[in-house]
């Protein structure tokens, strides 16, 4: 639009129509600061009742600015709310003028008042570049006429889960001068073997990004070392190598492609691991790598009883209404990535066939797994239980918590997810339930997590995942 000399400090103050755009542009300026006028507050007020699509974001962008603004106090919320995420250092600030004169000639309306109060900020703050960010044209020409700096928002790209929480993983590739990964760590270590298990007993300045249940690799395929932190201090990690699922030594017939793939399956296998916690994009194998392990453990090493597979019953587009039938006939329209896994799992290499379709095996596997409604989950404990809760970034922090609290003697949860496809109304990257479980269970002994990074499902969805 127009040029704009910009200074080190910066402060974006958007419009109302940024933020219906994308709920998430709060966390999309990094080290900069935002700024949300009283102006805009009270459009998102107006515009939040109803059904409409438009009214559902205004709530969800409410319930945002609800979930920042709760543990804060005053002189915080003065100075400027810090915003999570990783990366994220700018503040979030709101712009309240009791005084405000409207500007010269423009009629009294929420456009124009925006603009006076943009106006009014950049006067205030001669060591910062003050610049109004909008998707209104209009807008964006009266500012420039008025000397405003002023910007389009282009920051439309889906939220992923690198950005909403960590990744669990930490690999350590060969440098250009061919440190390797213990050169690069600059630790002592000693090595010892318990109960058939390998131990790396590190002492010396432990990395900050460390925690414990992380992995660490020293590539991230065809890694020589593999190892889960086990028990971590400033000045000392206890790590154990993992099992290599790659070749011979398989899940229930599937084998690892590369070491975050690995990790999973060591983190799925692990009976010390209680809360799995898995993140990734559509095809990396989440729900395909989990069922092969349930499976394993239920119906060969019989370590549980029971599958529980359950997820959010959120619809990708407009409501169909209601179903008739059982609680798992109500369900079964939901359970189509349980269905499709199921039928690759069960599918002979040799001539394609799959003996999913066969009533006995059905039968055989429909003993064991249990397909529920998480609305009917409370109350209820689960014993000697694989449970799994798919779509997990559709729940809030509240609903993952009752569904984890259901846990009994011997029960192992794996949440699956991906922040990008939140379909539930007010939820966003940073405050939906994934997020929060990823973030309290980090240092927790019992938990692991991982971010999988490689599509297995075909050139073009992974095309799609890197051009969408």
């Amino acid at each position: 639009m127009v040029r704009i000399d910009k200074k080190a400090n910066r402060l974006y103050v958007l419009d109302t129509n940024v933020l219906i755009h994308d709920p998430a542009a709060l966390y999309h300026f990094e080290e900069h600061d935002v700024v949300i006028p009283m102006t805009v507050l009270e459009e998102l007020d107006k515009h939040k009742n109803g059904i409409r699509e438009i009214a559902r974001t205004a709530r969800q962008i409410s319930r945002t600015l609800s979930e920042l603004t709760a543990e804060v106090s005053f002189d915080e919320i003065q100075r400027g709310i810090p915003l999570p995420g990783i990366g994220q250092t700018g503040r979030l600030r709101f712009l309240c003028y009791n005084d405000l004169k409207p500007l010269d000639h423009l009629d009294d309306t929420p456009d124009n008042r925006i603009l006076a109060e943009t106006c009014r900020l950049r006067d205030e703050r001669p060591d910062a570049s003050v610049i109004l960010v909008s998707k209104d044209i209009n807008l964006r020409v009266k500012a420039a006429a008025l000397n405003v700096p002023v910007e389009d928002y282009l920051n439309d790209r889906v939220f992923s889960d690198s950005d909403a929480m960590i990744e669990g993983v930490k690999v350590y590739t060969p440098t250009r001068d061919g440190k390797s990964l213990w050169e690069a760590l600059n630790v002592d270590v000693q090595v010892e073997r318990v109960d058939h298990h390998t131990f790396y007993e590190l002492s010396g300045d432990m990395p900050e990004d460390w925690h414990v249940g992380m992995l660490v690799s020293d590539s991230d395929n065809g890694a020589d070392f593999e190892a889960v932190v086990r028990e971590l201090t400033p000045s000392r990690a206890r790590l154990q190598l993992l099992t290599n699922y790659r070749h011979h030594a398989g899940v229930w017939g599937v084998h690892a492609h590369d070491s975050r793939q690995n990790f999973t399956l060591n983190l799925l296998m692990d009976p010390e691991i209680d809360l799995v916690t898995i993140a990734g994009n559509a095809g990396t194998g989440k729900t395909f790598m989990t069922l092969a392990a349930a499976f394993q453990q239920t119906l060969d090493t019989k370590l549980f009883e029971r599958i529980v597979f359950t997820r959010a019953p959120i619809p990708m587009g407009e409501d169909i209404g209601f179903l008739p039938g059982t609680e798992e006939e109500k369900m079964s329209p939901w359970m189509g990535a349980f269905h499709d896994n199921m039928d690759n799992l069960l599918r002979d290499e040799k001539d394609g066939t799959s003996s999913w379709s066969e009533g006995a095996t059905r039968q055989l596997i429909g003993s064991r797994v249990q397909i529920r409604s998480p609305t009917f989950m409370r109350g209820r404990t689960l014993n000697d239980t694989f449970l799994i809760i798919d779509e997990a970034q559709n729940f809030t922090p509240k609903q993952l918590k009752g569904l984890i609290s259901r846990a009994g003697r011997n029960t192992k949860i794996v949440c699956l997810g991906n922040v990008g496809q939140i379909d539930t109304p007010y939820l966003t990257a940073n405050t939906c339930g994934m997020a929060a479980v990823v973030e309290r269970f980090r240092d927790w002994p019992h938990a692991g997590h991982v971010t999988l990074k490689s599509v297995e499902r075909s050139r073009l969805a992974l095309a799609a995942e890197d051009l969408l």
